[in-house]
């Protein structure tokens, strides 16, 4: 069941969390084991599992964003069932309601008031599927629970149970009753992915097995309280001065960039520190390297990024200028301190 808090707006303490459960060592051993698990059902996609599992221990959210059949919910599908924890699926569709994503208050005839009944967002993974085949509406529903980690109904807040976390799919292609996904729900988002066709090996791999065999074979190798001491320890990495310094380099020069109308926020760059955290931790190392900002810059940036209409009708892409500012902004020589 929700934990529930006394009233909406009240100004409660953070929830208490146990110290780091071990070294960056322990976190890169489980670490390895989920993203080994997910990959009996992903075949060929190392580097997209690697970004998931990050996005999940530095606390945030996946857009996972493809043509239809590459993967993208067998992906989701595959994380939530190697961790012991509840998820929950939502399908998105034009009729769904707020309700249904939240949850609501259903009158108990026997007690003689309103009982609140959770909706699917109250899981530890949500997988969202198709979800700009949702009304607006009902994509805001998600917003509170991303951002703040908690619903409010009915004057009422109810605290969401950590690990909390949305991978949501939709495929960019098909545009025939969709509803383009806002900018401020966008940005709710740590990272956004593309899994890709899989590799002739890969494929014909996946020719020759059969998929539900898998999913019945495949079983927890980590637990939610594993992820939050994981969570815990990424949060305890070091990140030196000179490559915060590296991280505003990199914000100012998007801001000051002629092909975007709007760059990055300082929600970006916290969102771009806290996954380095995670890579290094993933590594089995206590500090962030450059090569952790750089590797991660394009799936937590460039849906964030806003192009000018200039650059739009000259088919420039946010990835490009990614690349782009990359190369203008001086990697730090010093060596992270320890």
């Amino acid at each position: 069941m929700p934990t529930r808090r006394r009233a909406a707006g009240r100004k409660e303490g953070h929830v208490a969390r146990r110290a780091p459960g071990g070294p960056p060592q322990a976190f890169a051993e489980t670490f390895g084991a989920v993203a080994s698990n997910v990959e009996r059902v992903v075949r060929g996609k190392p580097d997209v599992i690697e970004l998931v599992l990050l996005c999940l221990v530095a606390e945030g959210h996946v857009l996972i964003e493809d043509v239809p059949g590459v993967g993208k919910t067998s992906l989701a599908k595959a994380l939530a069932t190697s961790i012991d924890c509840r998820w929950g699926r939502i399908q998105f569709t034009p009729d769904l309601l707020p309700a249904d994503v939240v949850g609501g208050s259903v009158w108990n005839r026997a007690t003689g008031a309103f009982d609140f009944r959770p909706g699917a967002v109250f899981a530890n993974l949500v997988v969202g599927d198709e979800i700009n085949r949702a009304s607006p509406k009902t994509q805001s529903a998600l917003l509170e629970a991303m951002e703040e980690r908690q619903v409010t109904v009915d004057a009422t807040t109810y605290a969401l149970e950590p690990p909390f976390m949305v991978l949501a799919t939709q495929n960019p292609i098909d545009h025939d009753g969709t509803y383009p996904l806002p900018r401020s729900q966008l940005d709710r988002f740590l990272m956004r992915v593309t899994v890709g066709y899989p590799g002739r090996a890969s494929e014909i791999e996946i020719l020759d097995r059969n998929d539900s065999d898998v999913f019945d074979a495949l079983e927890p190798v980590a637990t939610a309280k594993d992820i939050i001491e994981m969570s815990d320890i990424a949060r305890a990495v070091h990140v030196a001065p000179v490559l915060q310094g590296y991280l505003v380099d990199l914000a100012e020069t998007t801001r000051r960039h002629p092909a975007l109308s709007l760059g990055m926020s300082p929600r970006a760059t916290l969102a771009l520190q806290r996954v380095a955290r995670a890579r290094a931790a993933a590594s089995g190392r206590a500090y962030v390297v450059p090569d952790d900002l750089k590797a991660l810059a394009q799936p937590v940036l460039a849906h964030r990024l806003c192009l000018s209409p200039e650059a739009r009708l000259q088919g420039a892409r946010a990835g490009d200028i990614v690349d782009d500012v990359l190369r203008r902004v001086p990697v730090p020589t010093a060596t992270p301190g320890r």
